[in-house]
This record gives structure tokens, sequence and C-alpha cells, in this order.
């Protein structure tokens, strides 16, 4: 057969919806395997509980924003279909089916090996009827010390109306009986004010030296503590029966900035306002009878599709508690981050900066210490060279040392200071609406960012002195500047002088700042400037290298892949021949090796003792490697819908340090890896001829002790 008589490929439609996974399902797929964990016996108790409580907070955090748009869209008959060509009415459907399971089987696991588990180990959760005498005389001199004065039963009847049932409250559903005969219906919160599970001997704690346990620790579930108190909430009632329940609400409230002109005052009224959210899912226990659920789901507005009857305990998230008991033998080993000597110097102001000059410095978290950041930073705040300190700030958290350090930069040293503080940062804008009044009140320049996008880039500019002329020092990153989770993420920052990167910082902050339509960048890929146009450029140059016999090979280290356009990108690399070895963490609507569509494709997913958060990109670039780093999942709302930061990494010995230690030791895992198959199921890698488990996180800690 002659060359031009061969047939030609078949030609794949990549608009067809088979080739995408759901992002709704995948996230819930997410959650399936955060759930192995704590069904992973190799885990430490302790941690198993956390990755428990981490499945319930998740969820909840999925059916607030996720579920929640889905209902309005239903509601609203808006015809969107999914990357898939679900309608949001099918998609509910379809997160119902597989949330239900999850739920069923995070319980099912509670009862059945974590509580023995927790017992055998001198951790008791008992219920108030298992208490002896001398437990029930203790938490019942707790309850009316402590309890009794912070609860406030409410009322339904013709003359009070159903009370407002807050999000992610735990309640319980009261009937009662008065002395006429006549059945009333009463509302109680469970108070969050106080610990969900309420410690019996305050004293017990602590692990001998020897590893024996003095003390076993004994709790009781707050909601039962208080239901075996009715009586004394409702004096002269006959209390016939109580049944806790739990409401989550929809709280993504859409903001319009071009409605109002002051961004602070219009975030403090959505976050007041998020408690009155359309209900999304109403949590009973399976006993709850028929016509108490009834008078909830008529006066809570929902249907029974969104009602989840399941076993205790209602709300997995308040678990976390069990987490703070100091058994040290029962969680993972403790370890020191390593701090480069040159930002623990005594003469810190001087090493730091002459360190950055030397050469970049790149610091992989937590395995080594948040505390260099810090360091440098209270360098700049001190240092009477340093002119100018610029900052943006996404998710800083409570009394962080970051904000400290900004307000002191200003307020004791009179340092010129900028920050530009993401008030939309989901679930952080209370916090950082009180940092932003805080740093205003220094006289410090704050600003919230342009006008419906949010500013999720992690960049720090310092702008020195030295000599006649001017340095700027710039800290980019994959994560917050958040000293807590700095110890329980994964993430990537570097420290340059370049004085390419640093000119583009300066016209970020322009262009966050003030009336810039700054559109060029020297070497920062800016979302949505310019870093859609960049990647789609680079990924059809490694075609090309493919296409032309070089070397040509993509390995996207990332927390999602669901971009339509970015993965219609991968699926026509894999088809030039380019080799592609994805790293995702959470959501992939990508499906990997389908024949004629991803066959040189590979997508793994990687958990584990720390929350993998670094965003990598690496191109094989015929043989030139490539490698960016940034604040950007390939996401449409990160590419369209914020001010995301990728930099590259110009040094050579950095870049080989990514590739073949960080990337490299990702796709050999063997422990924590769970590699997608065409039909978007995880599992985990085969092993192989007798090799040795090998697990990057343990590689990564032994490493850096």
């Amino acid at each position: 057969m002659t060359e031009k008589s061969k047939p030609k490929a078949k030609r794949l439609n990549l608009d067809d919806a088979q080739h995408y996974i759901n992002r709704e399902l995948s996230m819930i797929t997410f959650q399936e395997r955060v759930f192995e964990e704590v069904e992973d016996t190799s885990n430490p108790l302790l941690e198993r509980i956390k990755f428990l409580a981490i499945v319930g907070s998740n969820m909840d955090a999925f059916y607030m924003v996720r579920v929640g748009g889905l209902k309005l869209q239903a509601e609203a008959g808006i015809p969107r279909l999914s990357i898939d060509g679900q309608t949001p009415a099918e998609q509910l459907a379809a997160i119902r089916k597989q949330a239900a399971k999850l739920m069923a089987s995070s319980r099912d696991v509670f009862h059945q090996s974590l509580v023995p588990e927790l017992d055998a180990a001198g951790i008791h959760i008992l219920n108030y009827e298992q208490l002896d005498k001398k437990q029930k005389s203790q938490v019942d001199a707790y309850f009316q010390e402590v309890v009794f004065p912070v609860l406030t039963p409410l009322a339904f009847d013709p003359g009070h109306p159903f009370p407002h049932i807050s999000n992610l409250s735990l309640n319980l559903a009261v009937v009662i009986r008065d002395d006429k005969g006549q059945e009333r219906f009463a509302r109680v919160k469970v108070p969050t004010s106080l610990p969900r599970l309420v410690p019996i001997k305050r004293s017990s704690g602590g692990v001998r030296k020897d590893g024996t346990v003095p003390h076993n620790h004994y709790f009781v579930w707050l909601e039962q503590l208080i239901a075996h108190h009715l009586d004394s909430l409702f004096p002269g009632m006959t209390i016939k029966e109580y049944h806790p329940f739990r409401v989550t609400r929809h709280v993504d409230a859409s903001i319009d900035e071009f409605e109002g002109d002051d961004l602070l005052a219009m975030m403090e009224q959505s976050v007041r306002q998020r408690r009155f959210g359309s209900v999304v899912r109403l949590g009973v226990h399976k006993d709850m009878p028929d016509g108490v659920l009834r008078i909830l789901l008529d006066n809570l507005n929902v249907d029974e599709n969104q009602v989840y009857r399941v076993d205790p305990p209602l709300g997995l998230a308040s678990l976390m508690e069990l987490h703070n008991i100091d058994r040290f033998d029962l969680k993972d080993e403790s370890f020191l981050p390593y701090l480069p000597p040159a930002f623990s110097s005594d003469n810190v102001e001087e090493s730091v900066f002459a360190a950055i000059r030397q050469g970049d410095i790149l610091m992989h978290h937590p395995y080594e210490s948040f505390d260099a950041y810090v360091h440098f930073l209270r360098a700049a705040a001190r240092d009477p060279n340093v002119l100018a300190i610029k900052h943006t700030l996404y998710r800083v958290g409570k009394d962080s040392p970051v904000v400290q350090t900004l307000l002191e930069a200003r307020r004791e040293y009179g340092k010129q200071v900028a920050v530009l503080v993401e008030l939309k940062a989901r679930f952080d804008e209370e916090n950082n609406i009180e940092w932003a009044k805080r740093l205003e009140n220094e006289g410090v320049h704050v600003t919230y960012g342009l006008m419906n996008l949010k500013t999720h880039s992690k960049v720090s500019l310092v702008v020195r002195q030295e000599g006649d002329h001017i340095r700027r020092y710039v800290h980019l990153s994959t994560g917050n500047y958040n000293h807590v989770t700095a110890r329980l993420y994964e993430d990537l920052a570097l420290f340059t002088s370049d004085a390419r990167i640093g000119a583009d910082a300066t016209d970020l902050f322009n262009y966050l700042t003030g009336y810039s339509s700054q559109k060029d960048f020297r070497d920062l890929l800016i979302a949505p400037v310019n870093l859609r146009q960049n990647f789609e450029k680079l990924i059809k140059r490694e075609m090309k290298h493919a296409q032309e016999g070089r070397p040509a090979h993509l390995i996207f280290k990332m927390n999602a892949l669901v971009d339509k356009g970015m993965i219609r990108r991968l699926y026509e690399a894999s088809a030039a021949g380019v080799k592609i070895e994805l790293i995702v963490r959470g959501m992939c609507s990508l499906r990997s090796g389908v024949p004629g569509l991803s066959e040189t494709i590979s997508v793994r997913s990687i958990l584990g003792r720390f929350l993998e958060h670094s965003r990598i990109y690496y191109f094989a670039n015929g043989g030139q490697e490539e490698v960016y780093v940034g604040s950007a999942d390939l996401m449409d709302r990160n590419l369209n819908d914020r001010v995301e930061a990728i930099f590259p990494v110009k040094d050579a010995a950095i870049r080989r340090r990514i590739k073949d230690e960080i990337l490299r030791s990702y796709l050999a895992d063997t422990v924590k890896a769970r590699i997608m198959d065409a039909e978007g199921r995880y599992t985990r890698p085969n092993s192989e001829n007798g090799r040795e488990p090998y697990y990057a996180q343990g590689r990564f800690l032994a490493q850096h002790r």
C-alpha cells in the first residue's frame, strides 16, 4: 500500500462529552481517596480520625458551594450542561447516590473499626447511658455550670414562628407534651462555642516515657448530655422524644462589585447573609420518625431527596477535637523543618539579602521551614536600606506573624508598605476583613484587588537601596502566607533577586493596585493576562518537538485539572506523541490511557500526611528543559477569573532538583499514590517483583532530618 493510499487516521471529536469526567463526581471520588487514609491501618490511629474529620469538613464545603450552585441552576431552569454533558438535575441525582454511599461508609468504619481501636488505646467515646454514677455526676455538674446557661430553647407554634436554623448547626428537634396532653415542637441548638466531645476526666492525658498510658480519656457527646437534661429546659413538660438534625446551607452568595463602591462593606454584609442561604442538605439519624421529619421538611423548604438518613454522629468534622489529645504515640512522628543558616543567623538582615544575591533559593515546605520567609520579611522590616514592601494576602489565618511583621514595618520602622488583601477568599473572609482594617489603621496602603477577579497569586516584593542602585528581592510561592498551614501543606517557594522577575513583580503590583492595563510581562505568566495563551504555546511547542523527533515530555503537578480548553490541548499533545505524566491531587476531568485519545497520558493522585498543594509544570522542550511553578491550577476559574502568578525556574540546579528529586519521587510513589484508569477509577500501583515500597513524603522527611 502506497503512502497516498493509506487511510487517514480518524479525527476525534474533542467536544464529545464522553471524553470528559464530571468535576463534581470527581471531587467526591477525591474524598473517597481521602477516606482510604481512614481505612489504612498503617496510619496512626489519631491520624485516621483526622482524615475522617477532613472528609466531613470537605463534604460540608462541597455541599455549601458546589451542590448549592447546582441546586440554584436546577431551580432556575438554567440548561447549562457540565463538561460531561449532564444537566444540573442529573448531576444532583448522581451526587446524591455517590455521596450517600461515602457517608454510610464513613459511619461504618467509625463504629466498626475506629471506636473499638480507640477503646483499646484508652480513648473512650461513651453514650450517656454508658456512664457510671461518678461520671454522670461530673458531666451533670458541667451541664448545670457551663452548658445550661448557653442554651436557648425555641418553641414552634402559632405564636412562635419556626426558628432560623443556621448553617452547619447541630440541633435537637424536641417533641414535648404539656399538662393538657397537647404535643408541641421545639428546637434546641447545640452550641458550637463548647466542645462537641465533652471530656469527663479533665486530668486525663499523656503517655509515660515507657509508653504506658497513665490515664484513660473519656468523652460524652454534647448533644446527648443536653438531651438527657431537656426537662430542665422545659420544666413542667413531658419530654416525649428528641432527634438530632443538622443543616447545610448554600453559602456562595454572589457579589456584584460594579454595584457598590465599598468592597469591604459589601463583603461584611455578604458574610452576615451567608447564614440565610437555602438549605441544600438535611442530615438526620436513621430512626427519626416521619412526623418529625415532615415538620423539618415543610419549614426548611427541603425536598426529601435532600435528606440524608445516617448513623450518628452528625457532623464528622468535629472529630478533629480528638486529634488534639496529647497522645504522640497515636500520631505521626514529629519533625523539625530545616532552616537554612542564612535565615537563622544573628545578623539576619545582612545574611538573608546576601544569600539571595548569591543565587535563587528554593524552599520545599513543610520539610523546609516557613520561618525562613518570616525571617526574610522581618529583615526587610528592620533594614534601614529597605524602602518599600509590597505583599499579596489570600489566606493568612489568625495570629499571623506575616501580618504582624507588615504592621511592625509600618508602625515601628516607617516603611512604605502596600498590601493587597483578598476579601473574597472563601471561608476566610472574616479573618481578612479584620486584617484589612488593622493594616489600614496603621497607615498601610491596603487595596482589595481587581473588579470581579480574586487575587490568588502569592507574591512578596522588597525594594532595597544598595549603593547608588535599587535592587528588588522577590518571594514567589505556591502556598498561602499562612504559618499554620505551612506546617501541613506541601508547597514550593522561591527567593530571587532576578532583575527581570523583580521588574515583573513591580508591574504586577501596579496592575493590582492602580490603573494599569499591563499586557506584557518579561518572565512571569499572569492570569488572566497571558497565562492561558502562554501555556497553550508551550504545549504546542512540545507537540512540534515530538513530531520532529526531539525529546517531548510534560510533567504537570497540580491540585485540579478541569479546564476543558487545557484538557483539549493535552489530548492533542498526546495524539502528537508527547509523553504526559500528570500528578493531580483532586478533581481531574481528563480521561487517561484511552486508545486514540490519551494513550500517552497517565494520571496519578498523591495523598498522605501532608496536603499536596504545589503546582509544578515541566516541559522537556527538545532537551532544553523548562520548569514553571506558581499559584494556578488548570481550572477555568484560575485561568479566567483569578489573578495568578506562574514563574520560571531559571537556576539549572533548582530545575534539576524539582525534576529529579521532587517530581520523580512522586512518580515513583507506590505507597500513597493512586493511578487513574480510563473510567476515572483510582487504584493503588501494582507492586513489582519484590520492589521495596516507595513513599515520596517519607523520603522527603528522611532527607531533611
